[in-house]
């Protein structure tokens, strides 16, 4: 099972705000071995955020080896070919480490956002299949239709990064069948992930595909032993990537508590 966390760019408590050195994150965690390192994404959210594309970036020119990934994109926020020519652009510079997930966003941080770009909040869902039909073709470089019938090919094309969509109901799911290469859950239990992947086979096998992969966000106990327990019980489960986010604003130590639950630390 893959380990990552996510990068000091915002954080869900509003009057903790965890904003911190994004290049010097990315280099520590990778320095500790983890596997990948997230950035969160929105407009306008209900804490002080960072543009995502501009933070992985940053993550991207100090590392060599670490993935990076949207955690996650919020794709129905912008225009499909926009966020293609960022996600290809972003796949040229970090050499294929990119991990794309994506989501419609959650409905806690309102929608002033979406007010703020000119988008009806309740159409996210909507355009959120759309543009991710038309997406790897963008990203690649191939002749692609947008929703409104513009005809257009970005150039140059990239590899098309691995593709994860987000959320916790059933909709959601059914979206990561049709779409995706990954499924990612937000603190689903170890038990629950059968259940999950059972649903998951029957949305692919209904459009014809393979089953996604199953990744969690989810925090750890604080405690070592139960953190380690929690982490085997989800390898054991057959969770493809595990991500979980710094308690607070000292990232340092959190990427170090995190890369030493791998190594057996209690």
């Amino acid at each position: 099972m893959r380990l990552g966390t996510f990068l000091p760019t915002s954080t869900p408590d509003p009057q903790r705000p965890i904003l911190g050195d994004v290049g010097a994150a990315a280099r520590f965690a990778e320095e500790v071995g983890l596997d990948s390192v997230w950035s969160t994404d929105h407009l306008v959210a209900s804490a002080p955020i960072l543009e995502s594309s501009v933070t992985l970036a940053t993550a991207a020119a100090v590392t060599e080896r670490i993935h990076i990934g949207y955690g996650v994109l919020l794709l129905a926020l912008r225009p499909a070919a926009w966020a293609a020519k960022q996600v290809s652009a972003l796949q040229y510079v970090s050499g294929d480490r990119l991990l794309l997930g994506v989501g419609t966003g959650n409905p806690a941080h309102g929608d002033i956002g979406w007010r703020a770009a000119g988008l009806p909040f309740a159409d996210r869902g909507r355009r959120t299949d759309e543009n991710l039909r038309v997406l790897p073709d963008l990203i690649a470089g191939r002749p692609a239709v947008l929703p409104d019938g513009t005809e257009v090919t970005l150039a140059p094309g990239a590899t098309v990064p691995p593709i994860l969509v987000a959320g916790d109901g059933p909709r959601a799911r059914r979206r990561a069948a049709e779409f995706a290469d990954g499924w990612l859950a937000i603190g689903l239990a170890p038990q629950e992930v059968a259940t999950a992947t059972k649903e998951l086979s029957e949305f692919a096998a209904s459009f014809g595909r393979a089953t996604p992969t199953v990744s969690v966000v989810t925090p750890l106990p604080a405690d070592p032993g139960e953190a380690r327990d929690l982490f085997d019980a989800y390898t054991e489960a057959g969770v493809d990537h595990l991500l979980t986010a710094p308690r607070d604003a000292d990232w340092h130590r959190g990427y170090e508590f995190v890369a030493a639950i791998r190594t057996g630390g209690r």
